[in-house]
């Protein structure tokens, strides 16, 4: 079984910065892709950002030049750092993980919201 950790989520006021946080553990094979999705009320989740094992970054353009995405493979860790934070980006955060076989593994979820 695979779990996923998350940590970091909170309030902060726009123009801030918060970095998230996200541990797997458990019978995980090979991971191959880490990264964040995000959902608003009212909205679908949208991918964030992803990472592969190979270094390739894939970012939503709503995030691109303010979040950065970066893993330690040796602690099956993801982060997400987030810089001038905007109300938008209020949503509840979701990491991800998906291994060589492409079963995807999901967190429960941590509230960023951002006030103006």
């Amino acid at each position: 079984q695979v779990q996923l950790v998350e940590s970091g989520g909170g309030l902060v006021q726009v123009g801030g910065s918060l970095t998230l946080s996200c541990a797997a553990s458990g019978s995980i094979s090979s991971i191959n892709t880490m990264g964040w999705y995000r959902q608003a009320p009212g909205n679908q989740r949208e991918l964030v950002a992803s990472l592969s094992s190979v270094g390739s970054t894939n970012y939503a353009d709503a995030v691109k030049g303010r979040f950065t995405i970066s893993r330690d493979n040796a602690k099956n860790t993801v982060y997400l750092q987030m810089n001038s934070l905007k109300p938008e980006d209020t949503a509840v955060y979701y990491c991800f993980i998906r291994n060589r076989y492409a079963t995807v593994y999901w967190g429960q979820g941590t509230q960023v919201t951002v006030s103006s």
